[in-house]
C-alpha cells in the first residue's frame, strides 16, 4: 500500500511537470501580432507610440494578412528633425496615419519573395480617392524602398502578417519621388533638373497645378530620341526645346489613371499643346508630329499625381 501511494504520488508530479511543460511551450510558440511585437522591441517604441497616436493599434493587432516596413527610433526621431517637429505630438494625426499606412501592405511578403518593382500601400494621398499610394522596391543592393529607405532586418512574423525593419520613415511619394526612386527614370531626372531649366523638381514635387499626370519617358526612349535628332547626349538638347518637350509630357490639374484614358481621347497639356490617345491593342500616344509611343507601365500612384511609363519620347 506504501509502494502504491508513492507510485501514485509520483505520476501526480510528473503529470503536473508535463502540464506545465506544454503550458509554457503554448506560450512560448503563441504567435504575436504586428502591434505586440512592435510593443516589445525596444528599437519600435517610437513606431509603438506612434501607431498608437494614429488609432491603428486595432488594425495591426486583428487577424489578417499584412507586410509593415517598420521604422527604427532613430528613423523616427530622423523624420521628426527632418519635418521640423518637436516631438510625435506635433504630428497632425491625419497626417501621422497616413505616413504609418504607406509603410504597411495588404499581404504578407517574406524577403524571399521581394521582387524590384511597384506595390500598393494602404495610404492614400491627395491625388486620387480610389488609388492607393505606389511605392517602388529596389533589390539591387539589398531591398531599398522608394529609394529613400533600406531594409535592415527582415521576416520578423507574426500572427497577421510579418515585419521588416528599415532606417528611414518612409514619407508619402510625390511624382518626383518616384522619378527619383525607379533607375529607369534616370535620363528623364536628367533632363528635368538640368540647370538650364525651371525648377520641375520643385513644381512636381508640390500641390499648385497638383494632381499631375505625367507620361514618363523611359532611358531607352531618350536613348533613341538622341539618335532620332542626331545629338551625341542629353546637354546637347537646345534649352527651348527641351523645356517644351517635358512641359508636354505632363497634364496638370488631373489624376489621369489609366482606366480614364478613352480612345481617340484628346489631351491637353502643360506645355499648351495636344496629343491623341487610343486604346486599341494598349494605350498608345500620337503625338503633335505623328509619333506614336506605347504606354509600357501604368498608374504610379503619387501623392500629388500619377506616372504612366513610355516607350517613346513625345514631341510638340
Amino acid at each position: 500500500m506504501k509502494n502504491l501511494f508513492k507510485l501514485s504520488a509520483l505520476l501526480f508530479f510528473f503529470g503536473l511537470l508535463l502540464t506545465s511543460c506544454e503550458e509554457t511551450r503554448d506560450d512560448m510558440q503563441t504567435p504575436k501580432s504586428i502591434y505586440e511585437l512592435a510593443s516589445a522591441d525596444s528599437d519600435l517604441s517610437n513606431l509603438k507610440a506612434a501607431i498608437d497616436k494614429a488609432g491603428l493599434a486595432a488594425t495591426l493587432s486583428e487577424s489578417g494578412s499584412f507586410t509593415v516596413f517598420a521604422p527604427s527610433n532613430a528613423a523616427f526621431s530622423q523624420f521628426l528633425a527632418d519635418n521640423g517637429f518637436a516631438s510625435l505630438n506635433d504630428v497632425p494625426n491625419a497626417a501621422l496615419k497616413e505616413i504609418l499606412l504607406n509603410h504597411v501592405l495588404a499581404s504578407k511578403v517574406m524577403a524571399a519573395q521581394v521582387t524590384t518593382g511597384y506595390v500598393s500601400t494602404l495610404a492614400k494621398g491627395n491625388a486620387s480617392s480610389s488609388k492607393n499610394l505606389s511605392m517602388f522596391i529596389n533589390t539591387a543592393s539589398g531591398i531599398k524602398i522608394n529609394g529613400i529607405s533600406t531594409v535592415t532586418k527582415t521576416d520578423i512574423t507574426a500572427s497577421n502578417g510579418v515585419i521588416h525593419k528599415v532606417d528611414k520613415v518612409i514619407g508619402l511619394p510625390t511624382v518626383v519621388t518616384h522619378a527619383l526612386a525607379n533607375p529607369n527614370f534616370s535620363s528623364l531626372v536628367s533632363a528635368l533638373t538640368r540647370n538650364d531649366m525651371p525648377d520641375f523638381a520643385g513644381i512636381l514635387s508640390g500641390t499648385t497645378n497638383s494632381p499631375f499626370t505625367v507620361f514618363a519617358p523611359t532611358n531607352a526612349a531618350f536613348s533613341s530620341l538622341l539618335t532620332e535628332l542626331n545629338l551625341p547626349n542629353l546637354a546637347a538638347v537646345p534649352a527651348a526645346t527641351l523645356e517644351n518637350v517635358l512641359k508636354y509630357h505632363v497634364v496638370a490639374g488631373a489624376n489621369v489613371l489609366s482606366t480614364d484614358i478613352t480612345n481617340n481621347m484628346n489631351v491637353t497639356t502643360f506645355q499648351g499643346g495636344t496629343f491623341k490617345s487610343t486604346t486599341t491593342g494598349g494605350v498608345k500616344i500620337t503625338d503633335a508630329n505623328n509619333r506614336v509611343s506605347n504606354v509600357i507601365a501604368t498608374d504610379v500612384q503619387c501623392s500629388n499625381g500619377v506616372i504612366h511609363a513610355i516607350d517613346k519620347v513625345l514631341l510638340p
